[in-house]
């Protein structure tokens, strides 16, 4: 009798979960999902719309959701040819978490932004 397989734990050491939360945790994961809510985009209006991001970190980002099922890259035969990048179904789906993540730090930098400066000034004695 085959065994059922337990469901993920990514509190558990082994679980593939952990990468999928690396993956979504990261920083120009969350400003990719964010520059395709609204549609396909190509990669160079990505690397204008997410400053600070270098060619090489986006094309890993992107690299590391297509293959986790969340992007999906389409080339088109023209000249030169034209990439797009759009999310998949699956991404989609994770779209309103990582909005909900991006307003919060919107509606709350001020906060954290005040809970750092006194942190600080409390480590420094100023």
């Amino acid at each position: 009798m085959p065994t059922a397989t337990p469901p993920p734990d990514p509190y558990t050491v082994d679980c593939p979960s952990r990468q999928t939360l690396d993956r979504i945790g990261d920083r120009w994961t969350i400003l990719v999902f964010g520059a395709l809510a609204d549609g396909p985009r190509r990669f160079t209006e990505l690397a204008r719309r997410i400053e600070g991001v270098s060619q090489k970190m986006l094309t890993q980002t992107l690299r590391g959701l297509e293959r986790d099922g969340l992007v999906t890259r389409t080339v088109h035969a023209s000249v030169p040819p034209r990439v797009d990048y759009e999310l998949t179904p699956l991404g989609r789906t994770l779209s309103g978490p990582i909005a909900a993540l991006e307003q919060w730090a919107r509606d709350h930098m001020g906060e954290v932004l005040a809970a750092r400066a006194a942190y600080d000034a409390e480590r420094t004695g100023s």
